[in-house]
């Protein structure tokens, strides 16, 4: 598995001045968003998918240029219901507040990561990652350690966790926020 950097712009961060209520109510919500957008494409309710999304949506992609599956669905090239690919997540993860990162694969052909950047209710960012495995880590400064050293470690946020897919080699990214 080889590893990349992917410098894409940096994905919003919660307010810091915010609670950990305040904060989990956000989490929450842009849960309950990126579930729901699943659901609608799924159903084919494509006005409840236009409600969901920005209409200037920040658009990234990384994997083979046939599997451009989400933004086909998204800007109406391949109607939902009658897309030739379906993506139902296996996983919906919140990390740091506005990113929502969904995970799915089917069999051992196609794994799928989409990163959502949810901000008042509204996705104005998506990061699709197709037969790809991918680390999200956050890169901002630490807090100062003793005598004003600042720790030079990044946390992972999250993972890749293809069970079926564990022996393939696929190519790596690192998102950094």
């Amino acid at each position: 598995m080889s590893t990349e950097i992917s410098t894409s712009p940096t994905l919003s961060h919660p307010n810091p001045k915010t609670d950990d209520n305040t904060e989990n109510i956000i989490f929450t919500q842009n849960e309950a968003t990126i579930k729901m957008l699943y659901k609608a494409l799924s159903q084919g309710e494509t006005e409840t998918v236009s409600s969901l999304i920005a209409s200037d949506l920040e658009y990234w992609f990384h994997g083979p240029p046939r599997c451009h599956h989400m933004m086909r669905v998204l800007t109406g090239e391949s109607p939902s219901h009658a897309a030739t690919f379906r993506f139902e997540p296996r996983s919906v993860t919140v990390v740091d507040g506005a990113c929502v990162i969904a995970e799915g694969w089917e069999g051992a052909k196609a794994y799928w990561v989409h990163v959502w950047t949810v901000n008042d209710g509204l996705v104005t960012q998506f990061r699709e990652y197709f037969n790809t495995w991918l680390t999200v880590r956050d890169l901002r400064p630490t807090k100062p350690a003793a005598a004003g050293h600042h720790l030079g470690l990044s946390t992972t946020l999250w993972q890749s966790m293809p069970g079926d897919l564990f022996r393939r080699s696929l190519p790596g990214l690192l998102l950094a926020i």
